[in-house]
């Protein structure tokens, strides 16, 4: 993203209590284990796999062009995640500026709207104002407001900000939208792939390639501190984990491990990178600090024991391992020992990642010759399939662990590798827009 830690100033405006009934998904979420949050209620309803998605009017900002683009954005923005419809514009009883004189309210819920953005964007100098604010159509009154002061490049992020915004005050949960994706491109024929890291923002915008495709790539992830990711790279032919510094374009080794190391995954903190590593025949975790490059061993034994992901809290880490003779999923504590086995459903578990939130565990499950995203509670109870195909595969969360994208692999040989999202309940499946094939995508934290 462009000049995405450039400082961006804000004020907000208050408004009054709400009436309005949160667009949130509450029925949907009850019925799928998972908590809402208090300050939510249910207005969408569940008929048969379909809901009813809150009506939003959002006119371009008044501003000229720049105000259509940012309003173009957040209304996309709002619509990809499936909680909001924006109305169509032929409908609007308003124009921008009339709406920043008083909104219509009357008109607004003719026109099916239940919520309004409004908003306009005004030059100072090198900087541009950015306001908007969030209105009750059926209370008559706002129900949020925001204005920033930015650098006119940055009006994108501006915009997934105000998205972001509207998202939790409707919801009540944080947004995702001021957010990137790191993942690996791919091009070429299927025995000589081509594979390059590449990032983009969530909505598709501002991509950029990060490696040459000189050397092959896998997993990247990103550091939930920095703008590093972590990734296997084969150089010279040699599987080894590398750290990568987004902004400035460096690289480095983790460690000159003496086995095969891969499947790399920063903690919490980001102060470690947990790991395979292969070596005298076994596979197993460890454990790096990457403030002293001290190595602890965490598990032992003849199994394959690869895929971690930490907990949250950090405390614990889940994996997939097949020590009990198939590939299952496992949760041990940080610091190493024994794991307990959670998986206990037909078929074979792989790539787990926990939940930013903690309550749920993504993986990949194999059965039947075809590959389906799935989650459970780190007990192992609640298990539920999420997508299924010929081939899908590598979930990662978004940070309000509300969605997860992954990749899916169609058969044949000019089958296409691509990029898809989906909520936690199983609905709203979205091809994410990548120029080429694409796979192993990685979520970022929000953007600093």
């Amino acid at each position: 993203m462009t000049g995405h830690c450039a400082a961006i100033s804000v004020k907000t405006f208050r408004g009054g209590a709400s009436a309005l009934k949160a667009a949130l998904l509450g029925l949907s979420l009850a019925l799928a284990g998972i908590a809402v949050p208090a300050v939510a209620q249910t207005s969408l309803t569940i008929t048969q796999g379909t809901r009813e998605a809150m009506p939003i009017a959002v006119p371009r900002f008044a501003g000229g062009d720049l105000g259509a683009q940012v309003a173009q954005v957040v209304a996309a923005d709002l619509e990809r995640s499936g909680l909001f419809r924006p109305i169509p514009a032929g409908v609007y009883p308003q124009t921008p500026e009339q709406i920043q004189a008083q909104p219509a309210f009357p008109a607004w819920r003719g026109a099916g709207a239940d919520t309004l953005v409004s908003g306009r964007v005004v030059p100072q100098g090198n900087k541009v104002a950015f306001e908007f604010r969030l209105w009750d159509t059926q209370a008559e009154q706002q129900l949020t407001g925001t204005a920033f002061t930015a650098d006119s490049a940055n009006w994108r992020r501006v915009a997934h900000i105000i998205a972001d915004t509207i998202y939790k005050r409707v919801t009540g949960e944080d947004g995702y939208f001021d957010t990137r994706i790191v993942y690996v491109s791919e091009s070429g024929p299927k025995n000589r792939r081509v594979k390059r890291l590449a990032i983009m923002d969530q909505d598709g915008a501002n991509h950029r390639f990060l490696t040459s495709g000189k050397d092959l790539v896998m997993t990247p992830r990103f550091s939930p501190r920095d703008q590093t990711i972590t990734y296997m790279s084969y150089f010279n032919d040699r599987p080894r984990v590398y750290l990568f510094n987004i902004d400035t374009g460096q690289q480095e080794v983790l460690g000159d491990f003496p086995g095969m190391t891969f499947a790399p995954r920063f903690s919490p903190d980001g102060n470690r990178v947990v790991m395979s590593m292969a070596k005298d025949g076994n596979t197993d975790l460890y454990s790096v600090d990457l403030r002293t490059r001290r190595i602890t061993r965490l598990t032992s034994g003849p199994a394959i024991d690869t895929s971690p992901s930490f907990s949250p809290d950090g405390s614990q880490i889940v994996y997939n391992s097949d020590q009990s003779g198939g590939q299952q999923l496992y949760v041990m504590s940080a610091n190493g020992g024994g794991g307990k086995r959670i998986s206990f459903g037909d078929g074979r578990y792989a790539t787990p990642v926990w939940s930013p939130r903690g309550d749920l565990i993504a993986f990949t499950k194999i059965k039947g010759g075809r590959f389906a995203i799935g989650v459970m509670r780190p007990d192992g109870s609640g298990e539920r399939i999420l997508s299924e195909s010929f081939l899908d595969e590598g979930p990662t969360w978004a940070p309000n662990g509300r969605v997860i994208a992954f990749f899916r692999q169609s058969p044949g040989a000019a089958g296409t590798v691509k990029l898809y999202s989906v909520d936690v309940t199983g609905f709203n499946e979205r091809l994410m827009p990548t120029p080429l094939d694409g796979s192993d995508p990685a979520w970022s934290p929000l953007n600093p």
